[in-house]
């Protein structure tokens, strides 16, 4: 009996061991891998990059789709190093700073659609559209909204589809605060529309407006419990990580960081901008990471379980890579993508110098 019970103890522990399939990409924990990890290795998955700044995984895990802000192209990056060119958004153009090509998602039906979703400048404005990829060339062009005011800095972009089925786009306050708090404004915002671009059957206010009171949110992620996390540059004072709530009001100009001001909400953690600056943000067993452009780290944030709470904050390759812009979860693996971009203007490298990393999390 004794042996019996000895033998199927040694099976339970083998079976819940990492093997070999976990050090390939598949982890093996159980229905939910354990909360945790941290950076464990860094690995350079391509080169040759000119200021990379959306990254979004196809459905079928195979590979990326990256945008180039400022040469408005578009590219099909591969595990294994492999770059393709696949297209180049029409009416894109820059604003000497941070406009241009910004954010990329593919529709949760792409594989019925082919739709991919993309937030660039254009000459009026920045616009949602809706553009049409097989898996090799990106074609056709639909604007689905128009109206959000531009300005040289503080154009925001980040788009992600959440579990809802619905698009979620960040809006920077085009340099102008004021818009930040008027709910008839799509600027200093997170929005929510269809993939029609209609406004979200269930928005707060009936309009596109999710949340309000940004001043440039560039970082969006969901949590295990469907729950919207938002990183957010700050002026002079201090960088937000948020998590969002429909309707709510997240202080600037009013407030920048903590805020005793009713009907504002208060930031879950605060960096000195010099520490910071964050751009992407994402999530890996219950822990945010979040690239920083001005602060060159990538910071790791655990959520307290599933409260509303985060942990200590800790910072991985402080100055090594330079301007950390987006990082992404690889799918079905406890890894990331992490690029930078070093080549815009506060890089000031040649062009040609940025990188996309792979980065493990054990």
């Amino acid at each position: 009996m004794a042996a019996a019970l000895s033998l199927l103890l040694c099976a339970a522990l083998v079976q819940a061991v990492p093997g070999p399939a976990a050090a390939a990409g598949t982890t093996r924990y159980g229905a939910e891998p354990p909360d945790g990890g941290a950076p464990s290795g860094v690995a350079t998955v391509s080169e040759g990059w000119t200021v990379p700044w959306g990254i979004h995984w196809m459905p079928d895990g195979t590979s990326a789709l990256v945008t180039e802000r400022d040469s408005f192209k578009v590219f099909r990056a591969t595990p294994d190093g492999t770059r393709t060119q696949v297209g180049t958004v029409p009416e894109a153009v820059t604003t000497g700073g941070e406009g241009g090509l910004l954010g990329i998602a593919a529709d949760p039906e792409w594989a019925d659609n082919h739709y991919v979703y993309v937030m660039h400048t254009a000459a009026e404005g920045n616009r949602i559209a809706r553009m049409t990829y097989d898996g090799t060339s990106l074609g056709g062009y639909t604007v689905l909204l128009k109206g959000i005011k531009k300005n040289k800095y503080h154009n925001g972009g980040r788009l992600l589809f959440g579990p809802d089925g619905y698009l979620y786009a960040s809006t920077g306050e085009a340099q102008t605060p004021d818009l930040a708090q008027d709910k008839d404004s799509l600027n200093g915002k997170i929005l929510r529309l269809t993939t029609d671009g209609e406004p979200a059957p269930g928005n707060p206010f009936g309009t596109y407006v999710y949340s309000y009171g940004h001043r440039n949110p560039q970082g969006l992620a969901f949590d295990r419990n469907g729950r919207l996390w938002e990183a957010e540059l700050g002026d002079s004072k201090k960088d937000e990580l948020n998590l969002i709530e429909p309707g709510g009001n997240y202080g600037w100009p009013v407030c920048e960081g903590d805020c005793t001001t009713a009907g504002m909400t208060n930031p879950k953690k605060t960096w000195k901008v010099a520490e910071a600056s964050p751009s992407g943000i994402a999530i890996v067993r219950n822990v945010v990471y979040m690239a920083a452009l001005k602060g060159q780290r990538l910071w790791r944030i655990p959520i307290t379980g599933d409260t509303e709470e985060v942990g200590t904050p800790s910072a991985y390759y402080v100055g090594t890579y330079g301007r950390l812009r987006t990082v992404t979860k690889v799918p079905g693996a406890d890894r990331l993508w992490l690029s930078t971009t070093n080549c815009d203007n506060n890089g000031k490298q040649p062009a040609g110098s940025d990188k996309l990393f792979r980065v493990s999390i054990t």
